[in-house]
């Protein structure tokens, strides 16, 4: 886990957060490989520009709007938290409904071909989601449950997964600390939704600092969940392509055709994120044990099936 990924020592130290580098980077790969499918599908790589930045603007909107609804109780009185998007707290879902919105405008404003565009933005989001998801890592956030693999992660002290285990969460069906570190002890403060939060490392004594960093009160291990979404989005982005490819012969036929692709995006990726989401411990039930993501994650699916009934009755009334 490394939050910042560097500092430049300029006006007091300039922070490069490693979450919105790794943003930026899978933005960059996202483009590249949009610039690259456009030019085999003849399409405008100044329009896929301007059409990728304007969605990469509405999701990181659409991400933390979605965010902040879901945990309203968390902003009360602190409105320029919302703002402070390098802490963690975007709904990759929520960034995506948005997008597609703003890029189904521009398609259609530009009179852009939108099922073979949306098709290689399908593809394209996959690969950009790949590397985010290395930037949730690096960040500590999206976490995992406790696990005891060989792969298992340890996150370091007053990290979000830390502060998780050594507090109860009802909002997850857990009524006691999976942690038992001594409040007593360790307390800095308790915040208004009665989470409390422990001293930072420097502030400890030696024999505290040995406890939670290597004796019986370190983080306990937990899935590395951010990396198993990392190599979904990979594989899913090596799945679409695949598929899009073959959509583009001239004697292609069902399922291979031009719009098929983006609705396949929408019922792997929610599958994927369905299923992941059982091995992550951040994300509160909101009903039936499911958590926000995994209720999206099934209307995901419901709605790329319902594209593909729709795009197969349309093929064969032809």
């Amino acid at each position: 886990m490394h939050p910042e990924l560097l500092r430049i020592p300029l006006a007091g130290g300039l922070s490069i957060k490693s979450y919105g580098t790794f943003m930026v980077i899978g933005f960059l790969a996202a483009v590249w490989v949009l610039r690259h499918l456009a030019a085999r599908q003849r399409i405008s790589p100044i329009l896929i520009n301007n059409a990728a930045l304007y969605a990469l603007i509405a999701g990181v909107i659409g991400a933390r709007l979605f965010y902040v609804v879901h945990y309203w109780r968390d902003f009360a009185g602190d409105w320029l938290g919302i703002f402070k998007i390098w802490r963690g707290g975007l709904e990759f879902l929520g960034g995506v409904l948005l997008a597609i919105g703003v890029l189904l405008v521009c398609l259609r404003r530009w009179r852009l071909p939108v099922a073979k565009v949306l098709d290689i933005f399908a593809i394209g989001l996959m690969v950009g989601l790949g590397f985010g998801r290395i930037g949730c890592f690096m960040n500590g956030c999206c976490f995992g449950r406790p696990a005891y693999l060989p792969w298992a992660v340890r996150f370091p002290y007053n990290s979000f997964a830390f502060i998780s285990q050594i507090n109860p969460n009802p909002r997850r069906n857990r009524p006691h600390p999976q942690l038992d570190l001594p409040m007593q002890e360790y307390l800095d403060y308790v915040d208004k939704d009665g989470i409390w939060y422990p001293k930072p490392l420097d502030a400890l004594t030696s024999q505290q600092r040995y406890e939670v960093t290597k004796g019986r009160y370190r983080a306990l291990p937990v899935h590395p969940t951010q990396i198993y979404e990392s190599i979904a989005a990979f594989a899913i982005a090596g799945l679409l392509y695949l598929f899009w490819s073959r959509t583009r012969h001239e004697k292609a036929r069902w399922p291979f055709l031009s719009g098929m692709t983006f609705p396949l995006m929408f019922v792997s990726y929610g599958l994927a994120r369905f299923l992941l989401e059982y091995l992550r411990d951040d994300n509160p039930y909101e009903w039936a044990r499911l958590t926000i993501s995994q209720i999206l994650g099934l209307v995901l699916i419901v709605v790329g099936c319902s594209i593909w009934v729709w795009r197969y009755a349309k093929s064969v009334s032809r």
